[in-house]
């Protein structure tokens, strides 16, 4: 959370005494705006960052998830595999439950539009390969169990990308452009 508000208005108060008397268009109010604002921006492109990077912190968790019921150890590619499929078609049966409830002749919801858009995208990546870490090697197995939900973190993975006729090709992580 950014604090230059705090600071400068900490500098103020040392130099001007309580900052309840400054006058509105003075250079210290000004200071204060300028300052305010600029909290606001950084917070708000802290937030856009944070909704960027959600998908990949999600995907890492279900992996992590999926290591943990295995007991921590390497999986074999079959499996990833599986899971890559398990992962891509996890919001098939909640668009079928909307479609279901929309009347005959009506057209498609905003739900069900973004939930149709998110399985496209996901099909579409495992088509050309998806994005997942490497969950065949003991090292980085015991890594992904480590992980405590930090973006960081998931920096110091070995990640790989993975087709679905199961091709298996390294990758770099965050990716690059469009995935």
């Amino acid at each position: 959370m950014p604090k230059t508000l705090e600071k400068t208005r900490k500098a103020i108060a040392k130099k001007k005494g309580p900052i309840d008397s400054l006058h509105q268009y003075s250079r210290d109010s000004k200071r204060l705006h300028r300052a305010q604002l600029r909290d606001e921006k950084l917070e708000k492109i802290a937030a856009s960052r944070k909704k960027n990077d959600r998908p990949f912190l999600q995907r890492a968790a279900f992996f992590q998830e999926a290591l943990n019921q295995n007991g921590s150890k390497p999986l074999s590619t079959d499996v990833i595999q599986e899971l890559v499929k398990t992962f891509v078609h996890q919001h098939d049966e909640e668009l079928s439950e909307v479609k279901k409830t929309r009347r005959p002749g009506r057209p498609a919801s905003a739900k069900e539009d973004l939930l149709q858009v998110k399985i496209d995208k996901l099909q579409k990546e495992h088509q050309s390969g998806f994005l997942v870490p490497a969950l065949d090697s003991e090292e980085n197995a015991t890594l992904l169990c480590r992980w405590e939900g930090s973006w960081s973190y998931l920096t110091t993975l070995r990640w790989v990308r993975v087709s679905s006729d199961g091709a298996v090709q390294p990758s770099s992580f965050p990716p690059r452009g469009t995935y």
